[in-house]
């Protein structure tokens, strides 16, 4: 008896322990739950008995330099549908695809879809959400959006860029300049319970969005409009099967266009440009049709090299200047060519010569056998050491994305045959930017700047948030040798190859070249031209670029009028005014006459006006009186020169 009652005790005792054990476990996990994990499950909790739905921030504005709007955001809205809510599934999506014009399935799959919140449609237009909205269909919501637009279309579309279905950049400015343009979102939290379903009368939180930045950019839409019509009509001409313009101001790198043709609707960035592959588009893989689109999309000035052929002659010119290995009455034989390394390089003439030139004349003439010589003297480690000098071994530092650098020779395999063929720009590939911005430095004094399209960052208001500062303190040459190439490369469009681009009143500097395109002999070849005025103190710089003209193809007849045209523009928009010489004055025995003021006038009575001082209109706009015109009243101009009227 006496122990069975031990027994029992020794029972009661390993239970209470057991207890008191399991009391204590547990008091530990209360203690660890309460103390440690706390914010975690409280997190938990409140995820579970909330709805979170984002709103789309405001993204930032786009501008030109004078305020215009080259990217905006107009307000949208988004259709989703929590499927804890809805009581009728098949006819919410009946309703929703009816007013949507959307697949009846399509829709039916995303509203069956067992997830907290699914998005039907973005960028909704008000109108559409509103007949939404008056439905009153449970679980259906219908929050803020945004939706992009870009007022001009296709304008500088490979530098803007677009954004993709969230409302993030893809390519271009939109691209470069995310973290400043796309702002923050904002939270709508409903209360829900257990089921997920919306408590009546529950609290609700809002969370505004922060809008983005706008973007001040160098670009001027006038600018950008003259470089893109004056690309277009030569491209049309010429057959061509592209084309580029950049205008920049060599002293600080503001870039004031950038025109690519062909080009793309930035509103219907997914919309091939191109009717042959319009026509097959279904048949082509997914792959093939990212290909195609990422073609279009391609800013050859930045994304692609080329050979610069002899517009590169401006740099071997100014590197035998500053090392001193020629000088501007040093004498040249041109007998249509030169032996070099064992082969036989021609002039462009050949089999016609320059025969005895000056250094001066060889540029005015862009005589191979030249520059051959002055890259002789310079040796190739000279050589090379200025093609580093002019930044062709890095990117230029664009702001925009996936920029390309320059495709060059080792330093080591460079003998006297690639020496003589880079002297004249072959055997070699830089990009568009990389040959701007080194003839940049050669006019301004020798200082590299940095081209970019940033300028500042500015809130809704107007404020600045941030202005944008670029590197310029790389030198390629002495301030003495740019002074000295600034008249020589006048002179080859005042009595040189490029002077197709020559303009009474203005005094332009440049370069013409007509590059073949690899492989040798395929009979392609780029035309192109960079010029600069005014030529004593450039403030704008400009190269264009046409790739496989149809017929005639050399730089200084293809290129050249286009330079003209564009400058003829350009330069008396920025304000720039002519100055006549002596010469000038007396051609054709007829002096200038100043321009008349039409404003105000009707377009009938501003041909009158201005056809009886001899000279002719362009009329631009769809208005019917005279806005502004160009060049400004007051300035004189030659008789047969063009006014541009700007109606409204």
């Amino acid at each position: 008896m006496k122990k069975a009652s031990v027994s029992v005790k020794k029972r009661l005792i390993f239970m209470l322990a057991c207890f008191v054990f399991v009391m204590l476990l547990l008091f530990v996990r209360i203690f660890y739950l309460q103390y440690f994990k706390a914010d975690y499950y409280q997190k938990l909790a409140f995820e579970q008995q909330t709805r979170d739905r984002l709103i789309s921030p405001r993204r930032g504005d786009i501008l030109d330099r004078n305020g215009i709007r080259l990217a905006t955001t107009r307000s949208a809205a988004s259709v989703s549908v929590i499927h804890a809510q809805v009581e009728n599934e098949e006819e919410v999506a009946k309703q929703l695809a009816d007013i949507l014009e959307m697949d009846y399935n399509t829709v039916l799959e995303k509203v069956k879809k067992r997830v907290a919140l699914n998005r039907i449609k973005n960028k909704v237009d008000e109108e559409t959400a509103d007949k939404i909205a008056a439905l009153g269909l449970k679980g259906v919501k219908i929050d803020e959006d945004i939706q992009r637009v870009y007022p001009f279309k296709s304008l500088a579309s490979q530098v803007i860029g677009f954004v993709g279905g969230d409302n993030q950049g893809i390519i271009g400015l939109e691209s470069k300049y995310e973290e400043y343009l796309k702002g923050e979102q904002g939270k709508i939290m409903t209360q829900t319970d257990g089921r997920g379903r919306e408590v009546t009368n529950g609290d609700r939180i809002r969370i505004e969005p922060v809008p983005g930045a706008n973007l001040v950019t160098s670009i001027d839409v006038n600018i950008q409009q003259f470089a893109e019509q004056t690309l277009e009509k030569v491209l049309s001409y010429k057959q061509a099967k592209r084309g580029s313009i950049i205008v920049m101001n060599p002293r600080n790198g503001e870039i004031y266009a950038m025109a690519g043709k062909p080009d793309f609707d930035l509103n219907k960035p997914f919309e091939i440009n191109d009717d042959a592959l319009k026509a097959v588009w279904d048949t082509m893989s997914a792959k093939e049709r990212n290909d195609a689109l990422n073609r279009m999309w391609r800013n050859f000035n930045i994304n692609d090299t080329y050979e610069p052929g002899s517009t590169f002659k401006v740099i071997t010119s100014s590197a035998g200047l500053e090392e001193g290995v020629v000088s501007e009455n040093d004498t040249f034989e041109c007998g249509g060519g030169r032996e070099v390394g064992g082969r036989y390089i021609k002039c462009w003439r050949s089999p016609r010569s320059h025969g005895t030139e000056t250094f001066v004349q060889g540029v005015q003439n862009s005589c191979n056998p030249v520059f051959m010589q002055v890259a002789e003297r310079l040796g190739s480690d000279r050589f090379y050491e200025y093609m580093l000098k002019f930044g062709f071994d890095k990117k230029t530092g664009i702001d925009l994305p996936g920029e390309a650098v320059g495709i060059m020779h080792k330093k080591e395999n460079i003998g006297p045959v690639e020496l003589a063929t880079m002297s004249f720009g072959q055997s070699f590939q830089i990009t568009p930017m990389q040959l701007l911005r080194a003839i940049s430095s050669v006019i301004n004094g020798g200082r590299l700047i940095t081209p970019h399209f940033g300028i500042e960052l500015r809130d809704s208001d107007g404020n600045t948030l941030k202005t944008f500062e670029y590197k310029d303190d790389e030198i390629s040459i002495s301030k003495e040798t740019s002074d000295r190439m600034r008249p020589i490369l006048e002179s080859v469009v005042q009595v040189g190859s490029g002077n197709k681009t020559y303009i009474p009143g203005y005094r332009i500097g440049g370069k013409t070249a007509t590059s073949e395109k690899l492989p040798r002999r395929s009979g392609k070849y780029i035309a192109s031209f960079c010029a600069f005025a005014p030529a004593e103190d450039p403030s704008v710089i400009a190269l264009v670029l046409i790739d496989e003209p149809q017929g005639v193809y050399y730089g200084g007849q293809v290129a050249g009028p286009v330079m003209k045209e564009l400058l003829e523009n350009i330069l008396p928009y920025l304000g720039i005014t002519p100055r006549y010489n002596a010469e000038e004055l007396k051609t054709d025995g007829v002096a200038p006459v100043e321009v008349p003021d039409l404003t105000g006038k009707s377009i009938d009575e501003a041909k009158k006006d201005i056809e009886q001082l001899n000279l002719t209109a362009d009329i631009e706009g769809g208005g019917e009186t005279v806005k502004t015109q160009l060049p400004s009243p007051g300035e004189k101009i030659n008789q047969g020169s063009k006014i541009i009227l700007y109606t409204q």
